[in-house]
């Protein structure tokens, strides 16, 4: 069993992982190591190309993942495939300086107190290289909200390059958010002690080969993470977000009925009906891009999903009225009818919505 295993989620990293594998023999001469590659399938055959470096050297193995996606998860299952006792994560792109492992590796060995170390961008004598002001004011801003939701005081908590004992990873392992790509952020908030951590500085290197992953889809996850260790507790992220697009929605209705009605002179009645099919159609739109981006439909499955949701929507509307009338009749304060109504209309579209229309 080796002492450490190395853990290195890919996506189209093909020109990297053979140089990755290189620079780790070459910086852990003396330890006992293997490096997992987890490949969320790339199209450019980067799973092809580390099992062309495991036929030469057992110590590198491939995990290829089918549909699904995503650096956190990528971690959690290339951990959970092992037995050794100190995990490493590390990027394929090159930018993390793997002669620190060895560092990583002894102050774990050394200090038994110590849970975890983090190789910071941020802690004296680290550097983030050749950002330029504005994405390093965009990482700023990123670990601020970070350290709000963690109990650790961290220079660098979205680091994606540190070293953890087995056993404090098993502790949450079971309650990851296993999706995003942050997940030495979601380690520290999961865990239900304050993890001691220790920082190593470390200067980010530039790509050399490949494509950055950073996107907005990147900022999505990162805040559906913030959102989780925040509120998920309380609320499901994917409700918080329904609700949200559907606060979006009450908008957009009130937009358009008032320009259809009050500018361009249409019926009450005919403008709501274009009001309604146009907040319907918006809201399905944006809970497909963004609530429900890992089950995202696309092409005809698009359009029946539409009619779906156009569907069950109707029947939330009916749900809505029926117990603000309800609770109207009880009581006769008006607000509390209605915002239980919206509630439970809310409700109905989100549960029923989700085990249709984006169903599995």
């Amino acid at each position: 069993m080796p002492e450490i295993t190395i853990i290195s989620p890919t996506y189209n990293e093909r020109e990297n992982v053979a140089h990755l594998y290189k620079r780790i023999d070459d910086a852990l001469p003396s330890l006992d190591w293997e490096l997992v590659f987890v490949d969320d399938d790339s199209p450019d055959g980067t799973a092809d190309q580390v099992r062309e470096l495991a036929s030469d050297d057992s110590r590198v193995r491939v995990i290829q993942r089918l549909h699904r996606r995503g650096l956190s998860g990528a971690v959690i299952e290339g951990a959970l495939s092992s037995s050794a006792p100190y995990i490493a994560v590390i990027d394929a792109d090159l930018q993390h300086d793997e002669t620190l492992l060895s560092a990583m590796l002894e102050k774990l060995r050394s200090s038994p107190e110590t849970d975890l170390v983090v190789a910071s961008r941020y802690t004296k004598d680290g550097s983030t290289g050749d950002w330029d002001g504005t994405r390093e004011r965009i990482s700023r801003l990123a670990i601020s909200l970070g350290q709000s939701v963690t109990r650790v005081d961290l220079s660098d908590p979205m680091s994606g390059f540190f070293m953890i004992r087995r056993p404090v990873f098993m502790t949450v392992a079971h309650n990851l958010a296993n999706e995003g790509f942050k997940i030495l952020l979601d380690i520290l908030a999961t865990s239900e002690r304050k993890l001691n951590v220790e920082e190593i500085p470390y200067e980010f290197r530039t790509r050399q080969f490949g494509e950055s992953k950073l996107d907005s889809l990147v900022a999505l996850h990162y805040v559906r993470l913030l959102l989780d260790k925040t509120l998920g507790r309380i609320l499901p992220v994917r409700f918080i977000m329904f609700a949200g697009v559907n606060f979006l929605g009450l908008f957009l209705h009130l937009l358009v009925l008032w320009m259809a009605f009050e500018v361009s002179g249409l019926s009450f009645t005919t403008s709501q009906v274009i009001a309604t099919l146009i907040a319907m159609t918006s809201n399905y739109l944006l809970n497909n891009q963004f609530t429900y981006y890992d089950r995202r439909l696309r092409g005809t499955k698009l359009v029946l999903g539409l009619l779906t949701f156009y569907v069950i929507c109707s029947v939330g509307v009916v749900a809505n009225v029926g117990m603000a009338n309800y609770l109207y009749d009880f009581d006769g304060i008006w607000w509390i009818a209605g915002l239980a109504g919206s509630l439970v209309g809310l409700v109905w579209n989100y549960a029923v919505t989700a085990n249709v229309t984006w169903r599995n």
